[in-house]
């Protein structure tokens, strides 16, 4: 069966090439000549040619000049056709809806997101009551002309004063910080650099809060997009003082790459520092006594060793500590640690390891709420603070929620459910009456109705059992004609579920399929899961991602020339393993801010974090493994390749940029095939996060259109 899989996807692919160049294609110029310069490392006795490292330097004007040449052929493939120009309409006609995000509560007042629906960011509202009138607190839409400054992140104090915010500007992982003054709606003087992978945390006085950074980059802004950080600290921050007055509370001088996310306890007398080493799965926590205001370094104790096991605070109830954590249980189990004995043989277990993972938990009601999931869908279950099971709290559906938003003294808590064919929607849960209501849901000028999803499950390459999600128009033929779309992510833990996208249901509405596969390296099934998916044993998640394409492919769905793959980040660096390792398998491919070159990932802004999950290219083994998979040293000359779009933000400084401008220039210098090989920049774009709505509109309707032509999806106009 294997075998004629096979020679069906060749002869399939073989025809699909030998097909008349569409006129796109035939109009489209040639890919701008990259430059190969004469660079090569001798890494561990190997000798590895890199002739597009200039292109790494981002601000020169070689690079530059390269860059707009990309755009400017990217630009004249789109406008060789309609396709683009019809999806950014139909999406922005179809997203056009009122969007609410789920409510926290937070100085006795409500506070969510809300848009109309078509708002670059979304503003920040508060209530005294969901009867009270609605209040605006801030509209980062007014931040910028252009909507690329975006909110992420904000903590209100205590009293409900003060409105502490997190900003950053064209998707950089930087923030700055600012405080506004609820009362009196003013802006205060207070302002923050340099911020990275944090929280704001407040003294319940109200005088100030904590937070983390790095130290300011030495080489200005150049130096800010690609320079790797190191020497995280958290600091105090008292209102009314200048930052360079701020006292470190905490850093590790003897360890560079320690992180921690600081946290005040709900009754205010506890800060708690959960320790990180990057992207590692193994945490650490330090707690520091608050009685007598802002700690210093040496009050601050280390109560869980960082390198062992995953530790995630949930709460506490007085000096009793609430984790969760795969010691000793894999797919992870519910502690309680006594700061009076805390050491491990008093260690309380609230909730055991059961057959699903858990994921979430929220202290609520004198009550822990605890989200699970079930062959990546989620559950939800609750417990009292003994471990006693209390019952469920009913979902929708085969579906996503993001946890419950609750404080551990409130009688109610928040959730919000999403799956494929539903839009967020948000809940109230009355703790006391364990009873649900509906605060907010969508309407979306589409029946939905008209679309399924189907969850299936895959045998991989070894055996292993995968879930795998479909979705398409009730009533599809599967005779293989239809154009289909592949996503995974398979990486770091990351559990992928169900989601909504309102450009995807416009693809199933023009006749598409649009699937997601659940692959090795996620955090579906705990730990072992992930373990699976990573370091030396990365291979497995391309090996998944094969089978569901196959599957896809010998079920009839689709067809190899019209299935296409994409993945971000992550799953960019998937989409380049899997057209390097299996070409013929699929027509088309997207990979968005992708991770391509594996020997050089360690050596810019955070990406020496990501050694935990892919390995490191020092290590002479790992070295070996890496190079084996790594899409920039993949690319073979005088090969067939898909049709490839590769997406990325010049001011991405996570994945900086010139992942995907390496990959670029080896792929087009590589293809044989007629399919094109584009490369997209957008310029003050970052990695995804606070993207404005009018990129996030611009690039869903290039991918659509990219594919629709590609995978040969006809698309009708409205």
């Amino acid at each position: 069966m294997r075998l004629m899989t096979a020679l069906f996807i060749f002869i399939a692919a073989v025809s699909a090439m030998a097909e008349t160049t569409p006129t796109h294609r035939a109009a489209l110029p040639p890919p701008p000549v990259a430059r190969m310069a004469d660079v090569a490392d001798s890494l561990h006795g190997t000798t590895v040619t890199d002739p597009y490292r200039w292109l790494e330097d981002p601000d020169s004007p070689e690079t530059r000049a390269w860059v707009e040449a990309q755009n400017r052929r990217t630009e004249a493939y789109f406008e060789a056709g309609s396709e683009r120009a019809v999806f950014r309409s139909r999406i922005r006609r179809i997203l056009n809806y009122e969007r609410m995000g789920k409510p926290s509560k937070e100085g006795g007042q409500y506070f969510y997101t809300r848009t109309t629906g078509l708002e670059n960011q979304e503003p920040v509202y508060r209530r005294r009551s969901f009867d009270a009138p609605e209040q605006l607190v801030i509209d980062p839409n007014t931040l910028s002309p252009d909507g690329t400054v975006a909110l992420t992140g904000y903590s209100v104090s205590e009293d409900g004063r003060y409105f502490a915010y997190m900003t950053s500007s064209g998707g950089s992982d930087w923030n700055e910080a600012r405080v506004l003054d609820l009362e009196t709606s003013q802006t205060l003087d207070d302002h923050l650099q340099w911020l990275k992978f944090t929280g704001l945390a407040w003294l319940h006085d109200g005088s100030g809060f904590f937070y983390g950074r790095y130290p300011e980059p030495a080489g200005g802004d150049a130096a800010r997009l690609t320079e790797a950080n190191y020497d995280f600290e958290v600091r105090f921050h008292r209102l009314g003082t200048p930052q360079s007055a701020d006292p470190l509370v905490y850093k590790r001088p003897d360890d560079r790459e320690l992180g921690f996310y600081p946290v005040v306890t709900d009754d205010g007398k506890y800060l708690v520092l959960p320790i990180w080493r990057g992207t590692e799965p193994k945490t650490g926590v330090a707690v520091a006594d608050l009685s007598r205001g802002v700690p210093e370094t040496s009050a601050v104790r280390v109560l869980i060793e960082h390198g062992e096991s995953d530790y995630a605070f949930l709460g506490n109830e007085g000096r009793t500590f609430f984790f969760i954590t795969d010691n000793a249980a894999p797919r992870k189990r519910i502690i309680a640690v006594d700061l009076d004995r805390p050491q491990r043989e008093h260690w309380r277990e609230i909730v055991p390891q059961g057959a699903d993972t858990i994921e979430d938990a929220t202290l609520a009601g004198g009550q822990i709420i605890v989200t699970t999931l079930e062959d990546a869908c989620h559950r939800v279950t609750r417990y009292d603070l003994t471990g006693k099971r209390l019952g469920e709290v009913p979902l929708p559906g085969l579906g996503t929620t993001t946890g419950f938003s609750a404080r551990p003294r409130d009688k109610e808590a928040f959730f919000d459910f999403t799956s494929y064919v539903t839009p967020l929607t948000i809940f109230r849960y009355d703790i006391a009456a364990d009873r649900v209501e509906t605060v907010f849901r969508p309407k979306i000028a589409m029946n939905l109705d008209d679309f399924e999803t189907t969850r299936v499950f895959v045998t991989s390459r070894d055996g292993t059992r995968l879930p795998l999600f479909i979705t398409h128009r009730r009533g599809l033929v599967r005779d293989g004609s239809a154009p289909a779309r592949l996503h995974a992510y398979g990486g770091f833990r990351v559990s992928t579920t169900p989601s909504f996208s309102t450009s995807n249901l416009l693809w199933l509405e023009q006749g598409g399929i649009y699937a997601e596969a659940v692959i090795r390296g996620g955090g579906e099934y705990g730990a072992p899961w992930h373990d699976a998916g990573r370091l030396m044993n990365k291979q497995n998640s391309f090996d998944d991602f094969a089978a569901a394409a196959r599957w896809l492919v010998e079920n009839r769905y689709t067809s190899p020339e019209r299935l296409g793959i994409e993945g971000g980040s992550n799953g960019g660096l998937l989409v380049g393993a899997s057209i390097t390792q299996n070409p013929a398998l699929f027509g088309a491919a997207v990979a968005e801010v992708g991770v391509f070159d594996m020997l050089r990932f360690h050596r810019y802004t955070i990406g020496w974090a990501w050694v935990p999950e892919y390995g490191s290219p020092d290590d002479p083994e790992q070295f070996k493994y890496l190079l084996g998979y790594s899409p920039l040293h993949n690319v073979r000359p005088g090969t067939h390749y898909p049709a490839l779009l590769l997406m990325t933000g010049d001011h991405d400084d996570r994945v900086v940029p010139a992942h995907s401008y390496k990959f670029a220039a080896a792929m087009q210098k590589a293809q044989a095939g007629p399919r094109p090989i584009l490369l997209a920049v957008d310029t003050k774009a970052g990695h995804g996060a606070g993207k404005p709505l009018d990129k996030i509109i611009e690039e869903r309707a290039m991918l659509m259109a990219f594919f629709a032509r590609e995978l040969g999806l006809k698309v009708k106009p409205e």
